[in-house]
């Protein structure tokens, strides 16, 4: 029996010894740091703006005081704009409609400038409105909620009528306010179904509003927000709604 049981432990033994010498042979040799740097395809060379918020090179400029030759009314899609340029800034004409750029955009960054009238007239959403439409269906609101209060998801900064902005970096109406967007437009099968919606981040004046959010249809006013299929880029759209809102410094860089 003693025999037996000193066998059965040299063998486990030997089958120990084995499983380490196994494990020893193919344990992998350390690996260098190379194996995990690549070099291409090296990142293109970009000229940020010489100044803040200035477009950099490779940057599409919608609007840089000097014209509205990026714009056309958004009633037919090919009038010229009708709003008027102040001292190198473009100011909503109340009751002309809203404008459209030329130029279709999809994924994208995008930087907007806009300043509230200082001849404070009404409240809430009739206080410094107008709107920043991605796509010309997704709205980021535009609006003088410095100090007026209104429902939060209409506010400025909001997803309108979907996300509340997270905090209020709003300065006053007459100081500029500028937006930095980042927008993953939404896709669609060849059915017209939706395979990944719209995503959208925001900062206000530096400061992140809106992260990453997941778009729940485009916008709007009334009822629940639903997905129609649409092409891969549209025009960006700015409102008129009634508000001598002055725009400066618009820009776009597609991803």
């Amino acid at each position: 029996m003693k025999k037996q049981f000193l066998t059965f432990v040299v063998l486990v033994a030997s089958l120990g010894t084995a499983s380490l010498v196994f494990a020893q042979q193919t344990t992998p040799p350390p690996m260098p740091p190379q194996a995990t740097e690549f070099y291409t395809p090296v990142p293109p060379k970009v000229t940020p703006g010489a100044m803040n918020n200035q477009a950099p090179s490779d940057a599409i400029v919608l609007f840089d005081g000097s014209s509205l030759s990026g714009f056309v009314s958004a009633k037919d899609g090919s009038s010229p704009a009708p709003w008027k340029i102040e001292n190198g800034e473009l100011v909503v004409q109340r009751g002309t409609g809203d404008i459209q750029s030329k130029l279709a955009f999809g994924d994208a960054q995008y930087h907007v400038e806009w300043s509230a009238p200082t001849e404070i007239v009404g409240e809430g959403q009739g206080r410094g409105n107008s709107g920043f439409f991605l796509m010309g269906i997704y709205e980021v609101q535009i609006l003088d909620s410095y100090e007026s209060k209104t429902y939060t998801n209409g506010q400025a900064g909001s997803v309108y009528k979907q996300y509340p902005p997270l905090v209020n970096p709003l300065r006053g109406p007459g100081d500029w306010n500028y937006y930095d967007i980042i927008f993953k437009a939404p896709r669609f099968d060849k059915n017209g179904m939706l395979t990944s919606p719209a995503t959208v981040t925001v900062l206000i004046n530096g400061v992140l509003v809106q992260n990453n959010v997941i778009l729940k249809g485009p916008t709007e006013y009334i009822g629940i927000p639903n997905y129609k299929a649409h092409a891969d880029a549209l025009p960006i759209k700015l409102q008129d709604h009634g508000n001598p809102v002055r725009f400066r410094n618009i820009w776009v860089r597609p991803l």
